[in-house]
């Protein structure tokens, strides 16, 4: 049973990648579901703020805190957890040694997805406001900005990096903190990319398989490369 923050990232360390705890059952694993999962969950308390049981918290406080676990949307295009040692075998298998210019050439990467990534590449870590301002997102753009942002996410070419409060023209806080998106290769060191150059994409698929297996023996076969490759 999962009862603080320390022992959530004793376990995600342990497991190597997991859905965002509280997260509906996918079949395959989660840390509250199989393995180590506890179906009892009244140790936690969702959205309280105290860092030490809300696991809300505890999303940022891994980007924030750590060096060596990833929060983003990269699983069924929901969020998820994936440590360093694991990055480079979904980058292996995601992007197969591509570049993002070598993959958006292929036409499986949305002109809406490359206004963002380049507006990151250029200006670094940004908040999500800023980004939709910088990229030249209006509001009719919505649905198509929020879809691309997804899109980049799974493929493994920006991820979240943190939150940070809006300020307004008077130097004033308001609203709701805006999450934080970089690029994969901002958020890690040279390398945990270079490592995934190193693994072929079925080296990459045997090894993901396997760990999930470890993981839940009874895990959905049939759910499992939708799962290592998006």
């Amino acid at each position: 049973m999962i009862r603080n923050y320390s022992e959530f990232c004793a376990e995600l360390l342990k497991a190597g990648f997991s859905g965002a705890i509280g997260g509906k059952d996918d079949g395959l694993f989660g840390l509250f579901r199989y393995g180590w999962g506890a179906e009892d969950e009244s140790a936690l308390y969702w959205h309280t703020g105290d860092p030490d049981t809300d696991p809300w918290v505890w999303r940022i406080r891994v980007l924030e805190e750590r060096n060596d676990i990833a929060y983003s949307k990269v699983f069924f295009r929901k969020a998820g957890y994936i440590t360093r040692e694991w990055y480079p075998y979904f980058l292996a298998a995601r992007r197969n040694g591509k570049t993002f210019d070598e993959i958006y050439a292929e036409g499986t990467i949305s002109q809406y997805a490359k206004r963002i990534y380049k507006v990151l590449q250029g200006y670094g870590a940004l908040p999500l406001h800023v980004i939709k301002t910088f990229g030249g997102f209006g509001k009719e753009d919505k649905s198509r900005f929020d879809s691309a942002l997804t899109e980049l996410q799974m493929n493994l070419f920006i991820t979240m990096c943190g939150q940070q409060q809006k300020i307004s023209q008077k130097g004033e806080e308001y609203g709701w903190a805006s999450t934080v998106f970089c690029t994969v290769e901002q958020f890690w060191p040279p390398e945990v990319i270079e490592k995934s150059l190193e693994i072929t994409q079925r080296e990459a698929e045997e090894a993901i398989t396997a760990q999930i297996y470890k993981l839940n023996p009874k895990a959905d076969g049939k759910r499992l490369k939708k799962f290592i490759y998006a």
